[in-house]
């Protein structure tokens, strides 16, 4: 008995990619905050672009708490949603050619989001990665770190919690 043939390499980026870029698309408010995603294998890694609406003190200048926090629980979710439909992806069962509506899961709801701001962050680009503590058919926990220019001198982190979506339906 033999084996299928793997499929090119090339074919699973794009259909990695192309799940990727439909779930970041979902949200109008990460554009909004200039928020990409840079994916590595299954690894996520937010990037919070920099923009002068950004900042929150003009005397420091430092980036608003605002857009601190939102840009943390923004890349929880991403993450969970990334995560639930990783296994699927792998496994050809997403087929990006039909209507996203068909198979991007719904995104999981915040119960609570508690942030640490550890440091004032900086006018500059800042970068997120999100780890998925537990995960189960109702509930999940999220930690995520944000960084600057040294990934072992955060500027702010967060914990949070989610309810998971029951269903792929509406």
């Amino acid at each position: 008995m033999s084996r299928p043939r793997p499929e090119p390499m090339q074919i699973v980026k794009q259909r990695r990619d192309a799940a990727l870029d439909a779930l970041v698309a979902r949200v109008p408010y990460i554009q909004f905050l200039g928020i990409e995603f840079d994916r590595r294998g299954d690894e996520l890694t937010a990037t919070l672009n920099y923009a002068d609406k950004l900042i929150g003190n003009p005397m420091l200048p430092a980036l608003h708490g605002g857009a601190t926090a939102a840009f943390l629980e923004v890349t929880a979710i991403i993450e969970l949603s990334w995560n639930s439909l990783w296994a699927e992806i792998e496994s050809g069962a997403v087929d990006v050619e039909r209507p996203e509506v068909e198979w991007l899961p719904r995104l999981p709801k915040t119960i609570d989001f508690t942030v640490d701001y550890l440091r004032s962050g900086l006018p500059r680009d800042a970068y997120a990665r999100a780890r998925v503590n537990r995960s189960g058919r109702r509930y999940a926990s999220v930690h995520v770190e944000a960084w600057q220019d040294n990934r072992h001198k955060l500027f702010a982190q967060a914990t949070g919690h989610f309810l998971m979506p029951s269903s792929r339906d509406g």
